[in-house]
């Protein structure tokens, strides 16, 4: 089993929680209420490693995240921050968290003291810049606060609202004071167009236009400073423009003042203007009272957090547990003003809309558990979520893909938002139009683009075969076997909708393209496969290699894994391999064969056991598949070996990316006891419940309670369940069951009860 170095800073939490109270005389403000759930909440857990988390300070879903920012160097950076690094170049207000890819980073912000300089330097000494050095000894994080001690002996902190980053400067005594405003740097991207100009004796206003991931992405923002801006001087690079305002590339812009001073900045951003950024400004943050906003972001996070109550003895799970609630609670993020405008992905200003437009859904990832976690914990925003993604089907065409900040970067393939607003609907919710809806997800289904033309006809996609349209990544066909698997996974959850509506042709075409993933089966090596044009198949085969020319059919993964990638068709697939014993011996394999140490392999293939691969989202629902073919204690002990081994509350306490929610909902879910293998069925597989006791906050003041009897470390067999007082068989429960409140009581035991869930089960 290949393990990263997750056991090397075990004592980290415990250094984090004895020297807390001594690390907060950096800042002003200090916790009084000792039970809030925010005190369980570790921002830096995920934070090194391959987790790429954000750090900083946000607020739930959020469309500010204001935090610190290290020189990019590669993957590992992708957020901006890693707890591997020791330099920062300031602090900025757009981040990811937990991407693969690396954007953002906008409005780069650095209170520097000494000799002015323009660039930011280098990371191998001398420097040669502005930045700075830090220890993790000098710096706090937590949900809606962020604060560090830099060696040029500023201290700074940071909070936010929603659209507003709130900077907190203590400048030393003794040192000249500045503080540079860098348009130029980002996360892997390359300015086309930056502007700054000085409005009025407080207040600045500007734009970052960029190209990089999102190849055509527009910032704005407004800056208003509680000290008089009396000496503002802007570059453009490192040649000074004449006047208080300049245009460019590369514009920088320098402010100095007084030593000893403590300066405070608002940062309003905007995807519309730099005056509706003025705009959001003044409606969430219109006083100077930094210490109050800190109050009001941690309450925000306190009501989400404590929608999820739990109970256990042990406190590093209450750690882990609030902390990948935190990271769910990040994205999608708002992407709109106070007032409602936002910029469409056809580049049109939207005013007054019927709902609160979002940004990055990187569906792919999400739609595995993401989403079906919101829609019990965040049943109040998920109206939303599809009335945007519904909105952005209208602006650029097509259903998203993987849309970030007003821009299709069409990254992974499949359309996996078409299973989540079938989800969606399908499990009750109906702030939306859900005609429209269906037939924004029909006529992404029917059209030429990702190989549908050949999918639609029931053949298979050829892997010799270009495929040009509009999606800005897709400009040929290439992983045809993961394209495939995916929107065939669509085509499953559209034909549950289709039924609901009574639709009942569609529902039988669906239904039908739902097994479409059996057309590229290859009986001669037992796996799924690409095939050509000519129904040839490539001569040269490795189930486990995972990089061209043998895994070009796969994204993320290699045959053993896609081989279960059929959520929606899983008592189609154990009767496609042979049967149940079959599927289960074959099951067995995969999580026994070792993979080897390969260039051929795909470095960030994380989290194995066998051939299973935590680290990569195409393995998330495999463990839970045993509960499908009569062995569901085979999936207790997958499920509680990797809530155990693969989580952790150190900065390397996640086996691979966040990936905006999906690592942290898997083991939310997870370790609550059960698991959405096909989210649009609305069903919930029973794995092996973590806790002692749970209990869900519902709307209406509904509760749902997850009561754990005989629960231990040995004890991880689930041997009865009863669901209200009933006896339970099948090994599942619906999200029907959760949301109408009640009691789930499962009773576990040291051995397994090879009796439970053996009733042949819907999924």
């Amino acid at each position: 089993m290949k393990m990263t170095s997750y056991h090397k800073n075990r004592s980290y939490s415990r250094f984090l929680k004895s020297s807390f109270i001594l690390l907060f005389w950096i800042g002003t403000y200090s916790y009084t209420e000792a039970q809030k759930l925010t005190q369980f909440v570790d921002p830096l857990i995920g934070s090194g490693g391959h987790g790429h988390v954000f750090v900083g300070a946000s607020v739930p879903f959020g469309a500010v995240q204001i935090g610190p920012n290290n020189i990019y160097k590669g993957w590992d950076w992708c957020s901006g921050y890693h707890y591997s690094d020791s330099l920062f170049i300031g602090f900025s207000h757009l981040h990811l968290s937990g991407t693969g890819i690396g954007d953002l980073a906008d409005v780069l912000i650095m209170p520097v003291t000494g000799e002015v300089k323009l660039d930011k330097g280098r990371q191998e000494f001398p420097h040669n810049g502005y930045l700075t050095t830090f220890s993790h000894e000098n710096e706090v994080a937590k949900p809606g606060y962020y604060s560090v001690k830099m060696d040029n002996g500023v201290a700074v902190e940071l909070t936010a609202s929603e659209r507003v980053g709130f900077h907190q400067y203590s400048f030393p005594k003794g040192k000249d004071a500045h503080v540079i405003i860098n348009l130029k740097d980002g996360i892997n991207d390359k300015c086309t167009d930056t502007y700054l100009e000085q409005t009025d004796e407080f207040t600045l206003k500007g734009h970052r236009f960029s190209s990089g991931w999102a190849k055509e992405q527009q910032v704005f923002f407004a800056i208003r400073s509680s000290k008089p801006i009396k000496n503002l001087t802007i570059y453009n690079d490192d040649k000074p423009l004449s006047g208080k305002k300049g245009q460019g590339v590369s514009v920088k812009g320098v402010i100095g003042f007084d030593q000893g001073d403590i300066v405070q900045l608002k940062v309003g951003i905007s995807p519309v203007s730099a005056e509706n950024a003025l705009a959001n400004i003044n409606a969430e943050i219109p006083a100077w009272n930094f210490n109050e906003i800190v109050k009001e972001a941690d309450a925000k996070w306190n009501k989400e957090l404590s929608r999820i109550e739990i109970e256990t003895k042990n406190e590093a799970d209450k750690r882990i547990f609030y902390t990948s609630l935190f990271h769910s609670l990040i994205h999608p993020s708002l992407f709109n003003d106070h007032n409602g405008d936002y910029q469409g992905a056809d580049n049109k200003i939207y005013t007054n809309p019927a709902f609160k437009n979002y940004s990055i859904f990187s569906t792919w990832d999400t739609y595995r558990a993401e989403h079906s976690l919101l829609t019990l914990i965040a049943p109040d925003r998920v109206n939303d979520f599809v009335n945007s993604i519904l909105a952005i089907n209208d602006e650029q065409g097509y259903m998203p893909i993987w849309h970030l900040n007003g821009y299709e970067t069409g990254t992974m393939p499949g359309i996996s938002s078409l299973q989540i607003i079938a989800e969606a609907y399908l499990k009750g919710f109906r702030g939306f139009d859900a005609e429209r809806a269906y037939q924004a997800l029909k006529k992404t289904a029917m059209s030429d683009i990702r190989g549908l033309n050949y999918l639609r006809d029931f053949k298979a996609i050829p892997s010799d075969v270009s495929i040009i349209n509009s999606i800005p990544s897709d400009a040929k066909t290439t992983r045809t076997v993961a394209q495939a698997m995916e929107l065939s996974i669509s085509d499953g959850s559209i034909a549950l909708m289709a039924k609901a509506l009574g639709k009942n042709e569609d529902y039988n075409y669906f239904s039908k393209r739902a097994k479409n993933y059996q057309l590229f089966y290859d009986p001669a090596v037992s796996f799924f496969r690409g095939i050509k044009s000519d129904g040839t198949r490539n001569p040269v085969f490795d189930p486990i290699k995972s990089t061209k020319p043998w895994g070009a059919d796969y994204a993320e993964g290699n045959a053993w894994q896609y081989l279960w990638l059929a959520p929606q068709d899983v008592p189609g697939l154990i009767s496609f391999l042979g049967g149940k014993d079959i599927f289960n011996a074959r099951l067995d394999s995969f999580f026994t064969i070792p993979t080897p140490a390969s260039s051929e392999v795909l470095s960030d293939l994380t989290g194995l056991i066998g051939q299973y691969a935590h680290g990569n989202e195409p393995s998330h629902h495999i463990a839970y598949l045993y509960a499908f073919s009569g062995q569901q204690w085979k999936t207790a002990e997958k499920v509680r070996y990797i809530l155990k081994e693969f989580y952790h509350d150190d900065p390397d306490g996640l086996i691979g990316n966040e990936d905006c929610g999906q690592m942290s909902a898997w083991y939310i879910l997870s370790s609550l006891g059960f698991y959405p293998v096909f989210p649009a069925s609305g069903n919930f597989v029973l794995g092996s419940p973590l806790f002692d006791k749970v209990t869900i906050h519902l709307q209406d003041g509904k509760k749902f309670t997850v009561e754990v009897a005989n629960n231990s470390i040995e004890n991880i067999y689930i041997q009865k369940v009863e669901m209200n007082g009933q006896q339970q068989s099948n090994g599942t429960i619906k999200h029907q069951d959760i949301i109408n409140g009640g009691v789930l009581k499962i009773i576990m035991g040291k051995q397994p009860n090879m009796n439970f869930g053996k009733v042949n089960q819907d999924h």
